[in-house]
């Protein structure tokens, strides 16, 4: 056999019904990873077309109220979908001094802050107590820190109302700080027990054997790992606790210590019977869009915490 019968022999190979050939629908539908492609069906379109429709559902609200908040008073009814004209009157209004705005905004800081803090020191050694030690009534007593969270915010208002009038807490920070800690400690401790028990006990024991104590093995070995899961808390407790509002209401009467979310509710008009629709959208966008922005930076991190010991 010569070389020019070798060249066709392996042209004719490569032609489509000829021994050995590969099909051009089966080279097509194998992908770079070599792994057959599959085709899409319908089932796929329609999972897409579902999880479009679930995206437009959840963010038709906040889109309305930030074309709403970017509309000139005289347009605040109109339904275009963007606003013609563009105008920030509205946001200028909102920091012009007379709604104390931006102090509403630093309370709603100081106490969503402290809140947080508070909530991931107790939740840390609270989840580490239930996690990794041996006691009795562990479980009842988890159920119990869960069962906390249960019960409505308005249901304790009456009865909270009166202790801090007898305690001289109304107006002040503490009044609103202590009651969002009865609700974000439980999520801190549900959430970081869960990731907890996800790690390996032999960590600690190694570190033990090595010389640390209990307390050292939990600082620098174990904290460290836990890492995701504590960041997770604190973003969720934080944002429960920025968007608390029948507490400050009932809690709060002066305007310097409301927060944002009671200042919002407050707002009024040029007149007594005007809603200030305009002002009160610039100020929904102002106190949503830094926990949207948030969420979107971290979420990496707020999915791994979430998923933590689902899978081994």
């Amino acid at each position: 056999m010569t070389i020019s019968d070798l060249r066709n022999a392996a042209t004719n190979s490569g032609a489509p019904g000829a021994p050995g050939a590969v099909a051009p629908d089966a080279t097509a539908a194998v992908g770079r990873s070599g792994k057959p492609k599959a085709p899409r069906t319908w089932r796929s379109y329609s999972v897409y077309l579902g999880l479009a429709l679930i995206f437009a559902y959840c963010l038709a609200p906040f889109y309305w109220m930030l074309v709403s908040s970017l509309r000139r008073t005289a347009d605040i009814f109109d339904n275009t979908l963007l606003p013609a004209p563009f105008s920030l009157e509205n946001y200028a209004k909102v920091f012009d001094g007379s709604t104390m705005f931006g102090q509403a905004l630093l309370n709603s800081l100081i106490v969503a802050g402290t809140t947080t803090v508070f909530a991931l020191v107790l939740g840390v050694f609270a989840a580490y107590a239930i996690s990794r030690l041996n006691f009795r009534f562990k479980s009842l007593i988890l159920g119990v820190i869960i069962a906390t969270s249960m019960f409505p915010g308005i249901s304790v208002v009456v009865p909270l109302l009166r202790l801090f009038t007898d305690l001289g807490w109304i107006n002040t920070y503490q009044a609103m700080i202590v009651p969002s800690l009865s609700f974000a400690i439980p999520l801190a401790v549900w959430n970081l027990t869960t990731f907890m028990k996800a790690l390996p006990f032999d960590l600690e024991e190694a570190a033990m054997i090595d010389g640390c104590t209990k307390w050292q093995a939990f600082r620098r070995v174990l904290l460290p790992l836990a890492a995701p899961g504590v960041f997770t808390t604190a973003i969720l407790t934080f944002i429960h606790s920025w968007n608390e509002f029948i507490i400050a209401l009932s809690m709060i009467n002066d305007p310097k210590i409301q927060t944002a979310t009671v200042a919002i509710s407050k707002f009024t008009g040029a007149t007594e019977f005007q809603a200030p629709f305009g002002e009160q959208m610039a100020a929904g966008v102002i106190v949503t869009v830094p926990l949207v922005i948030m969420v979107l930076i971290f979420q990496r991190r707020i999915v791994e915490g979430l998923t933590a010991g689902a899978s081994k």
